[in-house]
């Protein structure tokens, strides 16, 4: 019993920094996706459609650059993302794939 309880948590121990490590993984892809398709209109920074234009809904409320936000829950994001929020085009399997939406709603996500 005692042989089993340490397999247990040894294996616990020996798959938590993988998984840490992986979610690192997809958090650095999601960087990626942003700076590929995203930040062209939503980076920080005069010039950046997507940026001005919530800078004018949120008036302050909030942050406009989608980076500096917190509260960018995964599943919004895939929504906006699939769908498309008023000028913003939505972006097809296609262009951005299920697992790089994956990933950049992950990189979005509150920080834990």
């Amino acid at each position: 019993m005692k042989g089993l309880l340490f397999v247990a948590v040894a294996s616990t121990l020996v798959a938590t920094p993988v998984l840490a490590q992986s979610k690192n993984e997809l958090i650095e892809h999601g960087n990626q996706v942003f700076q590929h398709w995203c930040a062209p209109c939503h980076a920080p920074g005069p010039r950046h459609p997507g940026t001005q234009a919530l800078e004018v809904l949120y008036k302050g409320s909030k942050p406009a650059a989608l980076e500096q936000r917190t509260d960018l829950l995964p599943e919004v994001t895939k929504v906006f993302v699939r769908n498309g929020v008023s000028m913003m085009a939505p972006f097809r399997k296609t262009e951005i794939s299920d697992a790089d939406l994956d990933a950049l709603a992950a990189y979005l996500a509150p920080k834990e």
